[in-house]
């Protein structure tokens, strides 16, 4: 009994837990990646939207890769539209195209 009991307390020790990275999932190309390797897009208000970079500004928040082409992935199947719950103009994702292209630079 005695031996049993000192097994599994040496088994526990040993066995170390991974930690696992948050995921979320592209608006533009539907991809579950790290939280880490995709931008947040939050709305703060009726119209207006910003970049969130450190993950922690208040408003509803979409997640998007950091390319151009999963930005235009978006704007045709109308991912944002869909997260945020309304109507998006092109001026909004014009201002976004050009954020994406300062973090590709």
């Amino acid at each position: 009994m005695m031996k049993s009991m000192m097994m599994n307390t040496t088994m526990k020790n040993t066995m170390v837990k991974k930690k696992s990275k948050p995921q979320r999932k592209c608006v533009g190309c539907n991809e579950m990646k790290d939280k880490s390797q995709l931008i947040r897009i939050a709305k703060i208000s009726d119209d207006e939207f910003v970049f969130d970079k450190t993950g922690k500004q208040n408003g509803r928040g979409a997640y998007i890769c950091k390319s151009k082409e999963c930005l235009e992935k978006a704007f045709r199947n109308k991912g944002f539209e869909r997260s945020f719950k309304c109507k998006i103009s092109t001026e909004i994702y014009n201002g976004l195209e050009q954020e994406i292209q300062a973090y590709e630079a």
